[in-house]
This record gives structure tokens, C-alpha cells and sequence, in this order.
């Protein structure tokens, strides 16, 4: 379960998380093009430090578990084959995961460089989408990061670039970051970033804008309008790093989004400094206040989805009021080529209401869109199923 953050002391919230996954950026880690190890070094031990510390409430010792998302695989790549004097890519969207593999053994033994003086055993885990996709895979995958923790290993973890295919791309980091929350039950959600913090304005429009010390509620910010822009290193900025607050907060579980670069900005945050600065830089994201199932979580976030579905207004309002579920009648358009059990996107006005698994392929949802359950059975022979999407199988408000 998540900790509950709603109005509450965000240094408490820290020090009693359990399992923190914590996603640092290519723009904290690279140095111009290559890999800073300083950077890794310090955090490393900043790490070290906040694994173990005394639980305010119980005043009991225990192990913190943190789980590393580390970009900056592509930087590393870049850095040693232009060293060898291959630096010409004719396409470089076709060479970035040959690029990744060639840097992704170097990001590792960084790491375990970084963290062998602190006695600190890592882990390299590369994942695919349609690894947790799958919900057999999905499992086994929570086993394995299970048993790591209890031996208190640091997994890393990086999308497996070499067998990545359109269609099973987290897209980014911060994707992949917030979907390890709900696979190992995170009670916490760190991100780092080269940004001090999200900005009230998008930088590039207005220079002036200020740190926001914390979001309440995420749901309500409208994310497109604050940002858009990605990082020159990276391939996210603020606005992937929001949707992923946005969905670890429906777990119920809180984001802090931290200043990577600056000095001890771990040790601040967790208040482990002699003096430790009172107001800790970077945004607090605040958890819902009602958090969803995981099941829920991960039947929305698993794949992006195939297709899409419009709707009319009364069902737009049975399923926003009522907790109905998707009935042929409501559905004014369809679109997209998907097969029985696809997710999707589920439209009301040219806007996004959710998205949910579906009980028919597009060809026969295209056949029965509009028509009531007897007019069903007649086009297709017999009504299978009396609707669309069942509410069990519909998350409203999805951050996609």
C-alpha cells in the first residue's frame, strides 16, 4: 500500500517508505556525452545511506529497498564507439539499441564500481513491455525483484533496447519507472532530473517560472499546458515525468521529482544532514486520496492501446456517474484494427475518458456500434457479451 501523503509531513512520508524506486535521467548521469562517474559515485553512497535508517514511527531500525532506473545507456554507447572512431550513423533511429547494447555493459560496471566500496551488490534487469504484458511474466518478473530485495541487491534497470519492437517501447524511463511502483509495491516514487523541480509555466514560453514546492493534485493539472518540451539527453522531460506521478498517485503511492545534480539532494530530501535544509528543493506530488486496484493499474498501463471508441453522451455520463459499463448502444464511432480482449481508448467530445479491455474485435464492434443487445444478436448471429467494456475492466482518467 502506498503512504498516504494527502496534507502530510512529506520528510515523514519519506523516511518511513519501504521500497522506493528511483528513476535518475540520462541529464544527471551524462556529462556531455559520457557517463560522469562522479555523479554515480555520489549517488551510490547517498543511496548506501538512505537504505538504512531508523523508523520514525516505531523508532525500530530497518532496510530501505531501492530499485535504480538508470538511463544514460545511449550516452555511454556514443561515447565509447565514437572513441573507437565509429561515429558516423546513417540512421540513428535504426542504430539507437545497437548504440544501447554497446552501452548498457558500461552503465553497469559503472554502477558496480560505484557501489562496491559501500558493500553493495547490483543487479542488471532489462525489461520489455510485453513483459509485463504478459500477466504470467508479469509474475515471475515480481518474484525475481522479490527475492533480490530480501538479499538486499540494488536491481538496475533499463528497457531491453536490442528487442524492443514498436509496440512493446515503454517510450522512456519514466514510463518503465512507474510501472515497476505497481510490480514491486512501491510505497514511494523518486524522481531525478536535471530540472530544479516542475516549473509553474513552460520554461521555454515564460524564463521567470517558479519551482512548484508541491502538486496536490495531479489529476487536475492540466499537463499539457505546463509542459511539453524534451531534454536534449534524454527522451522524456517534465511532462513524461508528470504522467508518471500522475499514475503512481492513482496507487496511491507519492512522487518526489529532485534536482539530480545537486550536492546530497538524497540525504536532504530524507533529512540525513547534520542541518539539513528545511525546505528541500525539487516538487512533492501529492497521492490520491482514493487509490485504485493494481489490477486495474496494470490492465491500463500494460500496452498502449489499439484502437479507439467514441461515445455519446449518455454514456459518457453512465460511466462517469453511475460505474456502468460500455454498452454497443453508446458507441458512435470506432476506430483502429484490434482483436478481441485489445485496450482501448475510450472518447467522449474529443476527449480522453479512459481506456479498457474490449469484448469484441473491430470488426464486429464497427458491425454493432448503436444498436440495443437484441439488435446484436441479430447482426451477429448471438449477443455474446451485453457490453463493450465492463466497468471491472475500465480505468477512467488513465494517464496516456
Amino acid at each position: 500500500m502506498g503512504l498516504n501523503s494527502n496534507g502530510g509531513d512529506r520528510l515523514e512520508c519519506l523516511r518511513n517508505a519501504r521500497i522506493v524506486v528511483l528513476k535518475i535521467g540520462s541529464a544527471v548521469l551524462a556529462g556531455g556525452s559520457d557517463l560522469n562517474f562522479a555523479v554515480l559515485e555520489s549517488l551510490a553512497a547517498q543511496i548506501a545511506a538512505i537504505r538504512i535508517q531508523a523508523c520514525g514511527e516505531s523508532g525500530h531500525d530497518f532496510t530501505r529497498q531501492v530499485i535504480v532506473v538508470s538511463s544514460g545507456a545511449v550516452a555511454a554507447g556514443k561515447k565509447a564507439l565514437a572513441g573507437a572512431g565509429i561515429c558516423d550513423f546513417a540512421n540513428y533511429d535504426r542504430a539507437r539499441p545497437a548504440i544501447a547494447a554497446v552501452g548498457q555493459s558500461l552503465l553497469m560496471h559503472a554502477w558496480n564500481r560505484a557501489f562496491a566500496p559501500h558493500g553493495i551488490i547490483t543487479s542488471q534487469v532489462l525489461l520489455t513491455r510485453d513483459d509485463l504484458r504478459s500477466r504470467k511474466r508479469f509474475q515471475t518478473a515480481a518474484g525475481t525483484f522479490a527475492a533480490m530485495l530480501s538479499w538486499g541487491v540494488v536491481p538496475v534497470v533499463n528497457e531491453n533496447d536490442t528487442v524492443s519492437v514498436s509496440g512493446l517501447k515503454f517510450g522512456d524511463n519514466d514510463c518503465l519507472a512507474s510501472l515497476l511502483v505497481n510490480l514491486v509495491e512501491a510505497d514511494m516514487f523518486i524522481n531525478l532530473t536535471s530540472a530544479p523541480g516542475v516549473l509553474n509555466a513552460d520554461p521555454q514560453a515564460n524564463p521567470d517560472a517558479l519551482v512548484l514546492e508541491s502538486i496536490e493534485e495531479i489529476a487536475r493539472l492540466d499537463i499539457d499546458a505546463l509542459c511539453g518540451c524534451k531534454s536534449e539527453l534524454g527522451s522524456g522531460g517534465m511532462h513524461s515525468k508528470l504522467l508518471a506521478a500522475r499514475r503512481v498517485s492513482q496507487l496511491g503511492v507519492p512522487t518526489i521529482i529532485l534536482p539530480g545534480r545537486e550536492k546530497d539532494i538524497l540525504l536532504r530530501a530524507f533529512g540525513l544532514l547534520p542541518q539539513a535544509d528545511a525546505s528541500c528543493p525539487g516538487t512533492w506530488i501529492c497521492a490520491d486520496k482514493k487509490s485504485i486496484p493494481r489490477r486495474k493499474f496494470w490492465l491500463a498501463y500494460q500496452s498502449e492501446p489499439a484502437g479507439t471508441v467514441e461515445i455519446d453522451d449518455g454514456a459518457a455520463r453512465a460511466l462517469l456517474y453511475n460505474g456502468s459499463s460500455l454498452l454497443p448502444g453508446g458507441i458512435t464511432s470506432v476506430t483502429g484494427e484490434f482483436e478481441k480482449g485489445a485496450l482501448l481508448r475510450v472518447c467522449h467530445s474529443g476527449h480522453n475518458l479512459g481506456v479498457g479491455f474490449s469484448n469484441y474485435d473491430a470488426d464486429d464492434l464497427a458491425k454493432i456500434r448503436g444498436l440495443k443487445r437484441h439488435e446484436v444478436a441479430a447482426i451477429l448471429g448471438q449477443a455474446r457479451y451485453p457490453d463493450v467494456i465492463h466497468r471491472d475492466n475500465l480505468l477512467l482518467d488513465a494517464a496516456i
